[in-house]
């Protein structure tokens, strides 16, 4: 791994010797609160609805909350981290979270629950967001950052494995309350974690005022720049086609092909299990092969993988009255979303990295305008599949075709693209220009120097 290039008060590297082979774990616990808060629920929904007496469209509503929630909170934890440092924002978030996990674990009804759900949210996104900024920190190299992350994604990965199946546990054995006991613990454990073990990562004299029209035009110099725009709503169409799958998913399988909720939980984890192996190849292969053409060789898989999974459902659709398809088209199904889904754990890191790395002085608030459109893209995933009908896994397949697609378009619109050519910049990914300040108009504009 490369050795840290970025000092702490007087130029001093946070990891002289090197990044320790622990950071990438402790990153990737911290930034797993957010995906675990998401899926270890979901179980729940049915002994919510029962006992907070309330409708399954209310309980339902929580996660839309919990997206919201989170795409707010990172926008405004972004910038907070550049302000004050990685260290301070994030004690606060998990604080927070931890604190409305227990309101969550005793709330009366479903209208306190919501708002406990939402402010949990807010707090959780500073270890959605900020984690990542500590990457761009620590490793300005483009290709390093994108190993890095890769290791991330493993430990994250893990979690969509494990989550369903505890939560599941959880239900079958004790209140659903006890899964918000559980995450109000994990949430004082990350407190201690960053309080006792992370180092800060961002030194005093890299650090930015903030103001409202400092944040405005940290945003606006963000969406305009071509490089941002375009590797941040690749990721953020990767989520809207990971989210289209995640909404539909449990329906398709367990109503229409018949699973049980085990056998779904564990079709759930082999998806993670493809997704992890495909970071690990990533990791590998960063440094001897470019990250931005590892980013494109991605999505070209991903849409030859959406458009499998449209033809299957649509062979389907038109074979509906014959019983002997189903047993085919659910393997064909299955084989087609691995094909799908398992690139993402190739487009994440790239494709994150393509969008930091420009904008060493701004990670924190690059990362959390990243985040904040990959949430809201998502939460627009599940409002497009309410649309349609829910009668079979065309519409699914439909909106994540559609995800792929909306990333291959942004790649073409890459910096160094020309005419849309496949081929990435290399000028913007090298390491010399990846550690470059900004130009001087920028700096001035956002009041600030590198």
């Amino acid at each position: 791994m490369a050795s840290a290039t970025v000092s702490r008060e007087h130029g001093s590297p946070v990891f002289p010797q090197g990044v320790p082979v622990w950071l990438p774990l402790l990153l990737g616990f911290l930034t797993a609160v957010g995906p675990i808060s998401t899926d270890i629920y979901l179980p729940a929904f049915p002994a919510m609805e029962q006992s907070l007496h309330t409708s399954a469209g209310s309980v339902q509503m929580t996660l839309s909350i919990w997206f919201v929630g989170l795409a707010i909170g990172q926008i405004t934890m972004g910038p907070l981290a550049d302000r004050y440092g990685r260290r301070g924002p994030m004690l606060a978030g998990n604080l927070i979270y931890s604190l409305a996990s227990i309101v969550c674990a005793v709330a009366p009804d479903i209208a306190t629950f919501s708002v406990a759900r939402f402010v949990a949210s807010v707090g959780a996104s500073a270890s959605l967001v900020i984690p990542t900024a500590c990457v761009r920190d620590i490793v300005p190299d483009r290709n390093a950052g994108a190993r890095m992350l890769s290791q991330l994604v493993m430990v994250m990965g893990v979690v969509p494995i494990l989550a369903p199946m505890l939560g599941g546990l959880v239900v079958a054995v004790a209140s659903w309350r006890v899964i918000f006991w559980a995450s109000a613990v994990y949430g004082l454990l990350c407190v201690a974690l960053v309080l006792w073990v992370l180092p800060e990562t961002l030194p005093y004299q890299k650090r930015v005022s903030l103001s409202p029209m400092t944040l405005v035009t940290r945003y606006i110099t963000l969406l305009r720049d071509r490089s941002f725009s375009s590797h941040a709503l690749i990721t953020g169409f990767s989520t809207f086609m990971q989210f289209s799958y995640l909404t539909a998913a449990s329906f398709v399988f367990i109503k229409i092909f018949g699973f049980t909720p085990f056998r779904f939980s564990m079709l759930f984890g082999a998806f993670s299990v493809f997704m992890i192996g495909a970071s690990q190849l990533n990791g590998a292969l960063v440094g001897r092969v470019d990250s931005a053409r590892l980013l494109l060789a991605a999505v070209w898989v991903a849409v030859v993988g959406g458009a499998l999974v449209v033809g299957v459902s649509l062979w389907g659709e038109w074979y509906a009255g014959a019983e002997w398809r189903r047993h085919y088209e659910v393997w064909l199904l299955i084989a087609t979303m691995v094909l799908t889904l398992a690139p993402t754990g190739v487009i994440f890191p790239n494709g994150m990295m393509g969008a930091l790395a420009d904008h060493p002085s701004l990670a924190g608030a690059a990362a959390a305008l990243a985040g904040t459109m990959q949430y809201s893209l998502g939460a627009l995933a599940g409002v497009v599949l309410g649309l349609f009908p829910t009668t079979s896994a065309l519409p699914m397949a439909g909106c994540m075709f559609l995800g792929t697609v909306l990333m291959l378009v942004m790649c073409a619109f890459r910096p160094g693209v020309p005419g849309g050519a496949a081929q990435a910049a290399t000028q913007s990914a090298s390491p010399a220009n990846l550690q470059a300040a900004p130009p001087a108009s920028t700096g001035a504009a956002l009041g600030q120097t590198d």
